[in-house]
């Protein structure tokens, strides 16, 4: 029997941790529940919604006024009445008569992205001058402004005295107080561009759970028997709606959200491609470590056993050999069973003012040159003053240096990884190369910091248990904060727009895909004879080849406390 749109059954526990994938939707911005129905505009379309969350069923509220709501961005319920943000207008219509004639409530000078609406209130999102727009709903007159939280296009809902934000190139949902603005804290989305949210309270149990819509473009093969081969590259529209799990410790200051637990394995097939020989041969890779966002469950062998040692804090596997020839054969590694989550710290410059004073040991480890850094040449000299200007707050010195590297760096895959000075000259970097300007320029600025690393899973939560393999390793970077401890940032992800503004979801921020190990030490040694084995004599990549691969077994929430 097929359920009745237009009564829905109560939906429980029934959506924890589904996706809704509406049928024959395009491009979802908007979303809003009313009773256990969610509604949402398909901005591509022009068509107003009415979803099962439960089956995914969906149908078309209104079928002759399409037209008015095609580009619409930003969905709305008040009681009976729906608001809607389209082009630089906004408007409402009501629920009751299924008329759906837009209404005119308000024209702006820019485009509207979002719409929310509490009680006399109505807030209204604009990216094109930063802010969020508060009018009277009575007289359609503005009464205040507050300053957009990121710098995407913006979808926003009302919960009490909350004001939720969606943004589409942080890939954050930020959480606001309603009368002032003010960013209380952040939670990053498992997925890339979310489009709208809100919020459904289960009416029995009076659990909330947070929804948001995601719209992109992916690209795909098609058959085409016009062309030569006979398919080609297209883009397809690509739109569903999904939990959104979180937790925020403000004690700890930051926020979890959605968490995986992902199988993780690493082994090394010995082919050596040129003669060697190396007799009582210890080979060190870094293992997984124990973080706010990431948990060990299991770790075992492949292949080989490994006895285990901890350098400078660091889980680390080793495996022996009395000798290693180019004649050997061998399969080694380790799996592990991890849990990984998003994680956003909510520290402002303004709690960074009267910080203690850097541990000594920190000091002679974290802020001098031990990696190549070209610290004591002229140009990185010299960037390291240019990137702080004036600036003595040690937060907000860290985010300078972050935009002037952004400022004068492009992104470029590259064989190898160049010094910093020369990076900075040819104005092109890899991951890698971006790190090596931000440790160089930070630590000349007394900001401690490490290399962090090693693979990053592919962004595909909704493939469970599909073996997935990453293009690349990849690394980032953590700066350290007295008082506060270690804080992530990313070398280069956020260096999407030239010339800025930059999003700031990875400073202070880390995504569930990130795999963290080898903090602050190499991934990977060897040592034969007891003596480090330099890479001009034998280098890892000519010994061995490499095998990472990851697989997401199922999603997990945060736990309160």
């Amino acid at each position: 029997m097929i359920p009745d749109l237009t009564t829905p059954t109560s939906l429980k526990n029934q959506l924890s941790a589904k996706t809704i994938r509406p049928i024959a939707a395009s491009s979802i911005h908007g979303i809003a529940f009313r009773g256990d129905a969610m509604l949402a505009i398909d901005a591509k379309n022009g068509y107003l919604l009415e979803i099962n969350p439960s089956t995914n069923n969906t149908k078309i509220l209104n079928p002759q006024h399409w037209q008015d709501f095609v580009g619409a961005t930003g969905l709305a319920v008040a009681g009976d009445v729906l608001w809607f943000a389209t082009e630089e207008s906004v408007y409402f219509c009501s629920l009751v008569e299924g008329d759906f004639t837009p209404q005119l409530f308000v024209r702006l000078s820019y485009p509207a992205n979002g719409v929310a609406v509490w009680e006399s209130t109505v807030y209204v999102t604009c990216q094109k001058t930063g802010d969020i727009l508060v009018f009277s709903r009575e007289t359609g007159k503005q009464i205040t402004r507050f300053y957009a939280p990121g710098i995407g296009v913006e979808n926003l809902t009302v919960k009490g005295e909350e004001l939720w934000v969606s943004d589409t190139l942080e890939q954050t949902v930020y959480c606001l107080d309603r009368a002032t603005g003010k960013v209380i804290f952040s939670v990053l989305t498992p997925f890339e561009s979310p489009t709208g949210l809100t919020f459904y309270i289960d009416p029995e149990t009076g659990k909330e759970t947070l929804y948001v819509a995601y719209s992109h473009w992916e690209p795909y093969i098609r058959d085409n028997p016009n062309a030569e081969p006979e398919r080609e590259l297209q883009y397809r529209d690509r739109t569903f709606i999904h939990p959104l799990h979180f937790h925020y410790y403000p004690d700890k200051r930051y926020a979890l959200s959605n968490g995986y637990l992902v199988e993780m394995s690493y082994v090394e097939e010995l082919a050596p491609l040129d003669p060697i020989e190396l007799n009582n041969l210890e080979w060190r890779i870094a293992l997984p470590a124990e973080t706010p966002r990431q948990k060990v469950r299991k770790i075992e062998a492949i292949g080989l056993p490994f006895t285990e040692e901890i350098r400078d804090g660091q889980r680390v596997a080793v495996f022996k050999f009395d000798q290693l020839t180019d004649r050997d054969r061998h399969i080694f590694g380790w799996k592990a069973l991890l849990e990984v989550w998003s994680i956003k710290y909510r520290i402002k410059p303004k709690d960074c003012e009267d910080l203690p004073e850097l541990p000594e040991e920190f000091q002679s480890r974290y802020l001098v040159d031990n990696d190549d850094l070209a610290m004591d040449t002229d140009i990185i000299r010299r960037a390291a003053v240019e990137a702080i200007g004036r600036e003595t707050n040690l937060l907000r010195k860290m985010y300078s240096i972050r935009n002037y590297i952004y400022d004068r760096l492009s992104y470029g895959i590259k064989p190898h990884i160049d010094t910093p000075d020369i990076v900075l000259r040819r104005g092109v970097g890899s991951c890698g190369e971006y790190l090596g300007v931000l440790l160089a320029l930070s630590r000349l600025n007394g900001i401690a910091c490490r290399t962090v690393g090693r693979y990053k899973c592919p962004p595909y939560p909704l493939q469970r248990g599909v073996p997935l393999e990453p293009d690349f390793n990849h690394v980032w970077m953590e700066f350290y904060l007295p008082g506060f401890g270690w804080l992530p940032m990313e070398s280069n992800p956020d260096d999407m727009v030239d010339g800025g503004p930059y999003p700031t979801r990875f400073f202070m921020g880390l995504a569930w895909y990130h795999a963290e190990m080898a903090k602050g030490i190499p991934f990977e040694t060897l040592t034969s004879e007891g003596v480090l084995v330099p890479k001009e004599k034998v280098s890892i990549g000519e010994l061995a080849i490499n095998h990472v691969q990851f697989t997401i077994l199922e999603e997990l929430e945060p736990e309160e406390g």
